[in-house]
Parts: C-alpha cells; structure tokens; sequence
C-alpha cells in the first residue's frame, strides 16, 4: 500500500445503515465525512496518478542533479547552466502536476468517522427523530484497508400537536391571524422538520416586511417546543417580540409599527460629487418628486413607470427589489441606490431613488481576420453608435454597420481581382422599457413583469458567397417575465425578405448535385463519359429534357426520380423568399443557479406566417401567378404554420455526477400560398448539439441517402440522453445516446423514403451513441465528443445496427458548453 504509513488504514468503503437497511441516498452520502478515493470504472486512477508523485523531489533533485560530489551529474556536459536548471526545475513541475492532478490516499480518521456520527445524529434529529442513536464500526484487515460501517437507530418520530401564538404587537397578531396563519409550514399531524420550521419563518418575515413593518426582522421569530410527558408529541408556541430600540445604553421594547411611504424622490443624475450641490431642475408628476442637478432630460413617465413604490402605500421589500430590477434592466443607470428616511412622528417613510446617467453616446467597433473553406484570407469590421435616452424615454437605439471583404479559394487561379468577396449590412435597433403600443396593457401584463418593445432592422448584402444574397429583415418584438423562472417573448411582425443574386451559380455551390446530375447524364449517354455538363445551361437543359420525357428515362426509373428531386431542390433553394410571420415564445426555467444540476427547462415556440397577405390578397382579389401562387412585389410569400417544444431534464446523482435527457419535436406545415417550407424554416439533423454520430445536416431525411451538402426536412424528432461524471479535476467525461431524424411531411416531397407516413416510419430514427470529455474553465465548457453510428436507417433494413461501428466512421465533435 504505497504512501500508507504502518500504523495507518486506507478507507475502501463507507456504509450507512438506517435501522439496519442500508442508505446510499445522496443526503445521506453528503454527510458523510471522509470518503474513498474516487474510481473510474473501479479503478482509482487519480489515487495512481498521486502515487507517481515523490514526496521528496527536492532532496532527490539534489542529489542527483547538483551532487558536487560527482562533476559529471546529470547532462551538464550537453546543456549550458541556464538550460540544465530548467530542465531539472520540469522535473519538480511535472512532480508537482502529478500531486495537484492526483488524489491522496484516504486515510482512516476516527476523529472524522466520529463526526460523521454526530452529522448523522443531528440530521435525524431535525427531521423529527429525537431519540435517534448512531454509532460506528470501522474494520481494519491486514491489508491495512478499513471498512467503515455507520449505524443509526431511529426510534419512533415525534409529532406536531396544538400549535399556539403569542404575539406581542396587537396589529400583528390580527394580520396573522387573519391573513397569514391558514397558510402556515408549520401543520398540526405533521411530522417534526425542522426545514419546515426555518421555511416558515422565512415566509412570516417576507410577508410581514411586504405589509409596511419596515423595522421587522427574521430575529423576532422563535418557536418553543414542548415534548415534556408528551408521548412523542410536540406541543408547539410561534413567539414574536415586540420591537427592540437601542438606546445610548440600554434597550426598550416596542409594538412594531406599519409604516407607510410619505414621498418618493427621484435624483436623475446623482453623482459622489453632487451630493452637496443645489438642484437646479425638478418637477412633480403622479406623486413622485423628480430633481436633477442639471436640466432634466427624461420625461417623467419613463422614470416613474420604472419605480414600484408609491406615495400613500404600505412599505413593501419587494417594491424595492422589483425597482432595483426593472432600473436595471433599462440599461440607462448605473449603481441604482434606494434609501429610506424615517419620519417617526408619523410612522411614515420617505423613499430616496438616487439614479446614476450612464453616457449617452457610446462607440463600438471590432476587427477580425478569418479563414473557411470558402476563403483563404478575410477581413471584418463593424462599428457601432449607441444612443441612450434618445426620446427622452430612456430608450436604447443601437447603429451598427458591418463590413467585409475576402479572397476565395478559386481568386488566385483567376485574372480576377484577389479580393473577390464582400458583405455589407447596416443594423438599426431600437430599445423601448414598455409596451410600444396604442392601448395600456398594465392590467394583462403589469410592470413588474419588465414589459420591454424591441423595434429593429436589418440589411446585408453578399457578393461570391453562394449564390449572392441580399436580404432584409424587420421585426417587432415584446418581452415580459411572469416571474423569475418563465420568459415570455411575442414576435408581432417578423419581416423577412431573401433575393437571390446569382441564380446561375447554384450548381457550382451545390457540386454533389451537380456530380450526380452529371453522372447520370454520362449514364444514358445524353454526354459522353469524358465530358461534363456545362453550368447552367447543359444542366438546366438536362433537367428539362428529363422531365419533358426526352431522354430514354421514365417516371419509373430511380435516376429520373433523382433528377426530379434535384429539380425540385434548386427551384426551392434559388427562389427568392418573402416571410412575413407572428411568433410566440415560452420558457421555463427551473434552474436556481449555475451550480444547479437538478432542473427542467421547457422551451415552447408557435410561428404563423403569411395568413395577413393571404387575407390581403383573397380581399382585393390580387391575380396568382403561373404556379397558383398569389405573390407581392413579384415574390410569392411564405404560409405555414411551426411549433416547436423542447424539454431538458437533469437529475443530480451527486458526486459530480449527472444524467441529462433531452426530447425535441418540431413540425412545420406549408398550406395556403406555398407547398414547401423555406430553407431558413427548415429542420437539419446532426452535429454537435444534435444527433452527434452524424456531422450537421448529413442525416435524413428519412431513409434516404442524400448527398446533398444541406439534407433538410419539415419535420423533427430528437431524443437524447447523457451521464456525466467527474474524471479528475476540472476534467468530466460523458456517456450519450442520441436518437431522432428529420422528415418531409404534407409538403411537395413524393420520395417515400423522406417522407414520414405514420409510426411505421419511427423505425427510421437514426441512433448514435458515444462518449465525450469535458473542461471546464469555469466561465465555459470546452466539449469534445465522439459519436459512433449505432442505427443507420439508410442502410437497408436488416444491416442498420452496429455497422461501420469503429474510430474510422466515427464523428468527432468539439463544442463549447453543454449540448443541453
């Protein structure tokens, strides 16, 4: 047993026993102090990395290294001095790694297994087990191991019984006795927890502090319990105490008063060094005061509609947490600070809202240099004006523009210019801290749900990228939150507008197409086998004679449905798109914080598009184009209907360990004006976030084995499930499996292998499995995952499981942060 001294033990085992039945619940576990090493796959690799280390390297550095007894120690001869100590100082580094990344052996402590009792012992007690026994057995072998079994003896619980108040302000006890006493933790027939004991006094001070008793605290509150001769019953007194003053050497006792708020005064531009100076500007609206040291440059109602507190009402805590909030979330302030001033004449409180102006003018700008496949060098810059306060509303308007230029890869075979790529866009947005809207909405929607209107526009223009795109999108959007967990977001107009520049080019894009379509071609001889077709034209001319039935192919032949379906993709993707939608978001997030692991997130979306022109179009009798479609400034326009839901899952299973699931369904409907979802509306399947055995839009649709560069379908379904567990250190790893596919479903798409035609085509969800690592940096994940392909529904059926199952065919995936 390296590095366990004679006289002492290394722990193998720890064991819980609740009136003799075992307990590995993760409380349980939690309490207990001192733990084995920590195994993966049963084996203690950092207690064997620990043990690599030398516990005394300098003498051993020393010795060998800097003996002056031995001139020619070590490599001295090889190496100048300054090259020789570095070497020996890597050798004590790497020593030192060894012992930071290792674990020392557990050595059996009985002063900690004796505190584990106690923890044990206390744990019980508070949860209503007050004759609780625990004790422990620690058996030592020759081996110099320990096994450590701990025993707890229960007893019989105790149980609530009469439950009595004595409170001595008078105003007090009416309002929890009328108010707050049916709604009590505390309950008569329950068993003792002390948990409930803590939560209910942390409710009664919340409540209390929300009902104008401004001085109240949680230290007034205790409860005296009786057990005297009471046959395991617990007759229980809620006691608070009347108010304690301080005096210059003495404290007397006091009713708690309600206090109600007298004033408010808002300072619009408090600074440290205004403090002493005179105000200049104020005014008076709805009851609230507003100064300024300078000329005042918000109107009224933009301030007041941001502060919760209000003249004539009770004192409330939580007033001043929502105004602490929503001034917060305006982005106009910095270091908002509320303070009460106590008029003890008349129990009233005067409240102090001293807000700092951040500036109103404010630039950003950036610089990036790049490479893609597409390019081999580029260049981006964008700058950016932010305007505060702009109408006086404290409102936001952010002005950016982008910028960009490239050389693709095909520039340096060309006479060309080098720089043969450019992007330009220009970005306007505009931040408003209400509802923008023509009716008040305070009623469905109050203020403290932060009721926010975010007004923007966006124009970019690409040139040699693709096929050349210019597009355009306007949007106008409200955000509230009905509590801390749940975001709701509503998209009222969604504007989207996509010309594609350079039709002609798509084949050149899309090459696997192109190489099919021209095999094809070579096949019936329509070309000979050492010549290509020309782009466009010799495709496009191709295609025709297909489908006009002037080839030796027929509706029948799977080359003439390949070609159909190549057809059909590129007018999909060249036509330009017009997509005006309203959209709906809900999230629920029950995560409490960054170190939670035991949460759900819940993520819905409904997305309706293009019903407002179809109505339009339908009222004034507008004429539809050749393919039926009614169109507007020569482009038909989207109709569809999309929803999405999305549920994550997590389950803390303690000790760094964690499962994850996720489910996903996403569908989306043509109907109306078009028999086929947009590209941007589609659903892709794979990659890293995704089903991680197949890389990004190389899955589905379906059954089908698309060489297509963007495989894409209206219809989703994603299952995944993930273990993650600490390896050593910052560095975790994972277990996944992944499962789900993408469909076509009630649009143009007549192969049935894409198609989804009921629930015999769930047997086409491709299955992935794998594993991963994971390093956390703390304020980032960096992921790597593996993922092998486990069910492969493009093979034909009876060859879909475990096939090309190994690193060759594997998918290697690198992220940042958790995939779900």
């Amino acid at each position: 047993m390296k590095r366990v001294k004679e006289d002492e033990h290394l722990l193998i085992s720890n064991t819980v026993l609740v009136n003799d039945k075992k307990n590995s619940t993760e409380i349980i576990n939690d309490l207990v102090l001192q733990k084995p090493n920590g195994k993966l796959l049963g084996i203690p690799l950092r207690l064997h990395i620990y043990n690599l280390a030398r516990p005394n390297i300098d003498s051993i550095l020393t010795a060998r290294y800097y003996n002056p007894d031995d001139p020619n120690t070590g490599a001295k001869k090889l190496l100048s001095v300054k090259q020789y100590n570095a070497w020996v100082r890597s050798k004590k580094n790497f020593n030192e790694w060894l012992i930071k990344t290792g674990e020392a052996p557990a050595i059996f402590d009985e002063s900690r297994a004796e505190r584990t009792a106690t923890a044990l012992k206390k744990y019980y007690f508070s949860k209503g087990w007050f004759d609780v026994e625990t004790s422990f057995d620690a058996q030592k072998d020759s081996t110099k191991r320990a096994r450590v079994t701990y025993n707890v003896k229960t007893g019989d619980p105790y149980i609530l019984d009469s439950i009595s108040t004595f409170i001595k302000t008078p105003v007090m006890d009416s309002i929890y006795q009328n108010q707050l006493k049916s709604k009590s933790l505390v309950v008569s027939g329950e068993q003792y927890d002390e948990a409930n004991f803590s939560a209910e006094r942390d409710r009664l001070t919340e409540r209390l502090r929300n009902l104008g008793f401004y001085h109240f605290g949680q230290d007034y509150i205790t409860f005296d319990l009786d057990t005297i001769n009471t046959n395991k019953k617990i007759n229980t007194e809620l006691y608070i105490a009347d108010r304690a003053v301080r005096e210059e050497d003495s404290i007397t006792r006091e009713p708690f008063k309600i206090y109600r708020i007298k004033e408010v005064n808002i300072f619009t531009d408090f600074k440290n060094e205004n403090r002493n100076a005179r105000i200049s500007d104020s005014i008076a609206y709805q009851d609230y005061n507003l100064y300024s040291f300078d000329e005042l440059k918000y109107r009224p109602k933009a301030i007041t509609d941001a502060v919760f507190i209000h003249k004539g009402d009770l004192f409330r805590d939580i007033d001043r947490t929502r105004t602490y909030r929503y001034l917060s979330e305006l982005r106009a302030f910095r270091y908002p600070r509320i303070e009460y001033v106590e008029n003890e004449a008349d129990t009233t409180l005067t409240a102090n809202v001293f807000l700092v102006p951040r500036k109103k003018f404010e630039l950003t700008g950036s610089f990036e240099i790049s490479q893609s496949n597409i390019q081999t060098v580029g260049f981006a810059a964008s700058a950016g004006l932010v305007i505060r306060n702009i109408f006086r509303g404290a409102e936001t308007l952010e002005i950016s523009g982008l910028a960009a230029i490239g050389s693709s890869r095909d520039a340096s075979d060309s006479k060309d210019q080098f720089f043969d790529i450019n992007e330009l866009g220009g970005n306007l947005r505009l931040s408003i801290p209400r509802f923008f809207l023509p009716f008040n909405t305070d009623r469905i929607i109050p203020k403290y749900m932060s009721p926010s209107t975010r007004v923007s526009l966006n124009w970019t223009s690409q040139r040699n990228i693709g096929l050349d795109k210019q597009a355009f999108t306007g949007s106008v959007n409200y955000n509230w939150f009905p509590s801390t967990k749940v975001t709701n977001n509503l998209d009222l107009f969604n504007v989207q507008f996509v010309k594609n520049l350079n039709t002609d080019n798509y084949f050149g894009v899309y090459q696997n197409s192109f190489d099919r379509l021209n095999q094809i071609a070579q096949n019936i001889d329509y070309i000979a086998d050492d010549t290509n077709l020309s782009i466009p034209t010799g495709a496009d001319t191709f295609i025709n004679d297909v489908l006009s039935g002037d080839t030796v192919l027929t509706p029948q032949d799977d080359d003439y449905i390949d070609v159909n379906n190549i057809s059909q993709r590129k007018d999909r993707l060249t036509e330009n798109n017009l997509i005006f939608s309203s959209s709906f978001n809900y999230v629920k997030n029950r995560r409490e914080s960054l170190f939670d692991n035991d949460f759900s997130i819940i993520r819905l979306r409904l997305e309706v598009a293009g019903n407002l022109l179809s109505n339009i179009s339908r009222a004034f009798n507008l004429p539809r184009n050749d393919d039926g479609r009614y169109e507007v400034f020569g482009v038909p326009f989207s109709q569809y209907v999309k929803t999405e839901v999305d549920y994550v899952k997590h389950w803390d299973l303690g000790r760094k360990n964690v499962l994850a699931v996720r489910s996903y369904f996403g569908i989306a409907i043509p109907y109306g004006n078009s028999n086929n979802i947009p590209f941007a509306e589609s659903f892709f399947a794979g990659g890293p976030n995704d089903i991680r055995a197949w890389t990004a839009y190389n899955l589905g649709p379906g059954s089908s084995f698309s060489t297509n560069e963007f495989n894409e379908a209206n219809f989703k379904i994603t299952l995944s499930a993930e273990q993650r567990f600490n390896i050593l250190g910052r560095l975790n790893g994972a277990l996944f499996v992944d499962a789900g596919n993408i469909w076509n479903v009630f649009d143009n798409v007549e192969d049935d292998r894409a198609t989804f035609d009921g629930f015999q085509s769930l047997e086409d969800m491709a299955v992935g499995s794998g594993f991963g690592l994971r390093y956390d940096f703390g304020f980032f994940v960096l992921r790597g995952d593996i993922g092998f392909r486990t069910y492969d529904p493009s093979r034909p059926l009876g060859t879909r499981w475990f096939k090309d199952y190994n690193f060759s065919n594997a998918v290697y995936n690198i992220g940042v942060n958790y995939p779900f």
